[in-house]
């Protein structure tokens, strides 16, 4: 892992299209902005674990239970 300190103010670049831009340090927080374009999708680490769960419980879903669950939504 790569660590870097910035202040308020500064920011860093990944790669040729993302930066990211200190706005704010707070004794418990720090408040980024995050600069990338349209295709680089940028998630909290929360909502892709939770995204992640998602799909996997998804997958592990029989065919048979999905149609039970279908069922009982249309009634």
């Amino acid at each position: 892992m790569l660590v870097i300190r910035r202040r308020a103010g500064e920011s860093l670049f990944i790669g040729d299209g993302v930066e990211i831009r200190i706005l704010e340090v707070g004794q418990s927080q720090v408040k980024l902005g995050i600069n990338a374009p349209k295709e680089v999708t940028v998630l909290r680490s929360e909502v892709r674990l939770t995204q992640e769960a998602n799909l996997d419980a998804a997958r592990q879903a029989s065919p048979e239970s999905v149609k039970d669950l279908l069922k009982k939504f249309r009634q």
